[in-house]
């Protein structure tokens, strides 16, 4: 079978943007097991003294994750903080009327916080603009971040948190363009909402970052109308507009599945667009960031969750929609990830969707065993090793056309230099059945040698971790070599790669 080839040129000098480490970031919401056996089991033979898993604790830290969005998700538009604040044993158990489960209120914003700290990641909250608003969101930017002497600072000492969390960026609601939302806005409706809470949260703390909602999906009648009509009311009081997307179809085929993350680029081009052209209609000199903060791969279709919450609704923390992932579905996460790299110079904030058990990198079984999914290792190489600078680059790939899309390339790649650390990292995923031979050429930088070539590969790209959990694993390759600043790498088929060079 005839090799692809692949020609990549970088240059020292051409960099798209400073990677923001946040985007290593992942979500946790109040769904299914993603809390309760997911994070937080009290008995557990792993438990510490607050209840939280330290297996699980360990997968997060060695993930690379560094940033968290909490408590949701659709949970936080139904949702209200103070039922999760205060002694344990006099919060309300209530209807969670998202996911159609019992709330038991156990986990909280103080016990998320614990969590936190102790995972080393920063806090991404969401207010409720469901059915919720103004007089919610600000009372619990008080009780987060001001140090004392108010009505809420104080109550959250008598909690016992002596001292303000300092919670940095806080999300205007969740997915408010969707019907499905508690608590559904049309476009208007949402962004007056949005533009007082923002006004009023930054009274109560003005170092605070906000993220408006954008669209939910690629494919919502309303995107992108729906980004030019609400920033028009919330522009000048956010940094950020969020973006969401999963992606199903595997049963398209390889080739139509893993295009998809070139709709989830084009998706990111059109709203940097909108936000252009909505900082023109302001008249405004600020540039709008991206927080693409709910992002994964979707392996059952939407109705099975439907199915689930319906067959058998009011139960504390049920088995719902724990998908599991193969080999082909890390290609086509890989590949969406590697676009917050390539927009570093837009794209600041990313969360993972979800840390736990459903569309998960990491597994729990209760009162069992942890393992991680194939997803997991892409987000580890380049939550590690993604530091420093993206690189502009220009190429000459093959590419293949596919019913969802024309001229795909073979290769999906992108490099990212690392001064600090003294190195270039190439990530690539092979979309093809044949062995690929990428040649880069790195420009201006003095390379001394590969270091490192990490390859993800298994002969049947539906294989699983799920019966025999190290089964889809990276290992070590010596693929790839260095001759006069030209690195040759040899990718297999259907395969992630992550390519570390030396660099003077």
């Amino acid at each position: 079978m005839e090799k692809i080839k692949a020609h990549i040129i970088v240059n020292k000098d051409f960099v798209r943007g400073e990677i923001d480490r946040r985007i290593y970031g992942s979500f946790v919401e109040h769904m299914g097991r993603v809390v309760y056996s997911g994070i937080y089991e009290p008995g557990h033979e792993t438990a510490d003294e607050d209840g939280f898993r330290t297996d699980v604790l360990d997968k997060v830290k060695q993930m690379g994750v560094t940033a968290v969005r909490y408590p949701g998700g659709n949970f936080v538009s139904c949702y209200d903080w103070r039922d999760g604040v205060g002694p344990v044993e006099e919060r309300p158990r209530r209807l969670e009327i998202a996911w159609r489960s019992i709330e038991t209120n156990e986990i909280g914003t103080n016990e998320f916080m614990k969590w936190a700290r102790k995972a080393g990641v920063e806090p991404v909250f969401a207010v409720n603009l469901g059915t919720k608003g103004i007089e919610n969101a600000v009372s619990l930017v008080e009780y987060c971040n001001i140090k004392e002497g108010t009505y809420y600072s104080d109550w959250r000492r008598e909690h016992g948190a002596d001292e303000p969390y300092g919670i940095k960026t806080w999300c205007l609601g969740n997915e408010m363009d969707g019907d499905w939302q508690i608590g559904h806005k049309t476009a208007e409706e949402y962004g007056r909402l949005a533009q007082e809470t923002a006004k009023a949260m930054k009274q109560v703390d003005n170092s605070i970052e906000l993220v408006s909602c954008g669209s939910s999906k690629s494919d919502m009648k309303t995107y992108p109308d729906w980004e030019a009509q609400t920033l028009k009311y919330t522009y000048p009081y956010v940094e950020y507009v969020s973006l969401h997307q999963y992606y199903g179809g595997q049963e398209l085929g390889t080739r139509n599945f893993l295009s998809q993350s070139l709709d989830m680029e084009q998706y990111i081009q059109t709203v940097i667009g909108t936000c252009d052209y909505v900082k023109a209609w302001h008249r405004s000199d600020k540039t709008l960031y991206i927080s693409f903060d709910e992002w994964g791969v979707w392996s059952v279709p939407d109705q099975v969750v439907a199915a689930s919450v319906d067959e058998r609704p009011w139960q504390v923390a049920p088995h719902l929609s724990e998908q599991i992932y193969t080999m082909e579905d890390a290609l086509l996460f890989a590949g969406m990830m590697m676009n917050f790299l390539k927009y570093a110079d837009r794209i600041k904030i990313a969360c993972q969707s979800l840390l736990t058990n459903i569309s998960a990198a990491i597994m729990t079984r209760r009162g069992g065993e942890v393992w991680v999914q194939p997803i997991y290792y892409p987000f580890m190489h380049m939550a590690h090793y993604g530091v420093g600078k993206t690189l502009l680059a220009v190429d000459e790939i093959p590419s293949y056309d596919c019913d969802l899309r024309k001229a795909v390339p073979c290769v999906d790649y992108v490099a990212v230099s690392n001064e600090e650390g003294k190195e270039v990292v190439l990530f690539a995923v092979n979309r093809m059945e044949e062995e690929a031979e990428i040649k880069l050429e790195l420009q201006g930088f003095n390379a001394v040698c590969v270091t490192e070539h990490v390859v993800m590969h298994c002969a049947d790209i539906k294989t699983s971790n799920l019966e025999e959990h190290d089964a889809v694993k990276p290992r070590q390759t010596d693929n790839s070599s260095l001759h006069d600043n030209i690195v040759t790498s040899f990718l297999p088929s259907f395969s992630w790669n992550m390519v570390r060079i030396e660099i003077l």
